[in-house]
């Protein structure tokens, strides 16, 4: 025997319906004060200062990469006596 049940209702009437709390109001809460974090870290920054900061951790892993494929170049045209 097979029993099926189709319930037709909204998110809200379910969460009413199951005891569970409205989290909306504080949900929306959390995310003005995220952004309102977001925007003013953005307006901070100046782009010359992003820069300055992350072109040397660029430049500097560029380098290790070139080392690496400089060394695995040099080390199979070594020859084997």
């Amino acid at each position: 025997m097979k029993i099926s049940v189709d319930i037709d209702c909204t998110p809200e009437e379910a969460r009413a319906f199951l005891g569970l709390p409205d989290v909306a109001p504080l949900q929306k809460a959390v995310m003005d004060d995220v952004q309102k974090r977001v925007m003013d870290n953005l307006s901070a920054m100046d782009p010359e200062m992003l820069l300055t900061t992350w072109i040397p951790a660029g430049m500097q892993g560029f380098e290790q990469m070139q080392k690496m494929f400089w060394s695995q170049m040099t080390a199979g045209t070594k020859s084997k006596d």
